[in-house]
């Protein structure tokens, strides 16, 4: 039994030669290496693009460090390119989308898994189809609508087409799925109500869950760049990432890197400072497989 729990490619006899040992511990350093090159490359080349003079980036764009340390662009970037206050709008609308989309996802998962309607296997076999439709595909009569209800260069226009998130629906109601039942029927015998089952039993223990979907919910709204585009033609009220493309056209190239380090950091931090929510909500889900 313990023989066949080490097996893989290497035998566990053969792990025990010194020779078989050292190669693997090279090649697992090799790619443990180049893992981090790739991930935190373009990272490293994003601080250093934002310190440097225009110029090493238009001559030698690969060079591994300024030729002189430029800390000003990160301030010039904050306040001629207004990049505090873009960022402030970003914050807004994502935080708006964020909300929107766990209430969605909990109250829907929570009707699917724990309510069970009569038609709730229809519902959830529509919501799944959704999965399958491009999010281009309806962009024009996603803007129709917002369009008709006056809702364009608000605030809104981004946040309530959020909360029509399949995908947070399915993991929700996943996890949903495997708290166990007696904990509901111990409270309906004890007389709470759908509500009172919501917000004291399952929320509680849905922590993991929720870190999991506030995570996807931040991060796809701070990187969303088509449809804030589209629905907020105001250019004092559009994301980071729609501004910085039209700043790009007319500001110095060490300036909009700059702020494009600026709009990296924020979700950055999020992810180091809630992964390990994000870890145990991913496991509980089974994502991982």
């Amino acid at each position: 039994m313990s023989e066949d729990r080490g097996r893989g490619i290497v035998s566990g006899i053969d792990r025990r030669r010194p020779g078989v040992r050292w190669s693997l511990h090279l090649v697992q350093g090799v790619l443990l290496l180049a893992t981090a090159l790739i991930g935190l490359g373009p990272l490293l080349w994003t601080a250093k693009g934002a310190i440097s003079p225009t110029q090493d980036l238009l001559r030698d764009p690969l060079r591994l460090w300024p030729s002189s340390v430029r800390w000003e662009n990160l301030a010039a970037a904050w306040t001629e390119l207004r990049v505090g206050h873009y960022l402030l709008n970003t914050v807004v609308l994502v935080g708006g989308s964020w909300f929107v989309q766990l209430f969605v996802a909990t109250t829907g998962a929570f009707a699917l898994s724990v309510l069970r309607p009569r038609f709730g296997k229809l519902v959830y076999g529509a919501v799944l189809a959704t999965l399958f439709v491009p999010g281009t595909v309806s962009l024009v009569a996603l803007y129709l609508t917002v369009l008709d209800l006056s809702l364009v260069d608000s605030p809104w226009a981004v946040w309530l087409p959020a909360g029509a998130h399949a995908f947070n629906v399915l993991i929700m109601k996943q996890f949903f799925d495997g708290l166990p039942k007696e904990l509901y029927q111990a409270a309906q015998v004890d007389g709470a109500g759908s509500v009172r089952l919501f917000l004291h039993i399952v929320l509680p223990m849905s922590r993991p869950i929720l870190a999991v979907v506030s995570l996807l919910a931040v991060m796809e709204g701070w990187k969303d760049f088509l449809w804030p585009m589209i629905a907020i033609t105001d250019a004092d009220t559009q994301p980071l990432a729609v501004a910085l493309p039209r700043l790009a056209e007319t500001a110095e190239q060490n300036q909009v890197i700059a702020g494009m380090l600026v709009a990296i950091i924020p979700p950055l931090l999020l992810f180091l400072v809630f992964q390990r929510h994000i870890v145990r909500g991913i496991s509980f889900t089974g994502l991982k497989g």
